[in-house]
């Protein structure tokens, strides 16, 4: 099984129960990356998620705050000043925004293959991390 980081849409989309097939095959991404453990997620991922689903969907914060810890099982980057200045390069050199180029240096920090997004450009490979979007 590939190593995967895990982007915030995957995460809220478990939460969106207006599209149940996104939020169906989200939960089964979830549920595979768990089996395997290979699935990895970032603090930014985890923030990104708690305000997202708390202003978008009118998730509770406790209810929320309890996902972030059951997402917290998977391996957690914690980045630090040196990723983040990684990131702003990152960010100058491909014209990433700025948190797309911190995802991407995080899962390539963690020894990610993949990164699971719908947010990227599905099939680009940066810094040797392919974007995926499992939704397609």
């Amino acid at each position: 099984m590939l190593r995967s980081f895990i982007d915030t849409n995957v995460l809220v989309y478990t939460d969106d129960q207006a599209n149940s097939a996104k939020q169906k095959r989200a939960l089964d991404i979830l549920n595979v990356q768990k089996q395997s453990a290979s699935g990895v997620v970032s603090l930014q991922v985890l923030q990104e998620y708690f305000v997202t689903v708390t202003r978008k969907y009118g998730v509770g914060p406790a209810s929320a705050r309890r996902k972030v810890e059951l997402f917290a099982t998977f391996d957690v980057v914690e980045p630090a000043l040196t990723d983040v200045l990684s990131a702003i390069d990152l960010h100058r050199l491909r014209s990433l925004s700025y948190w797309d180029a911190l995802v991407m240096h995080c899962a390539r920090r963690a020894g990610c293959q993949q990164v699971l997004s719908e947010d990227m450009q599905h099939g680009q490979i940066i810094d040797g991390v392919r974007i995926v979007n499992p939704f397609i």
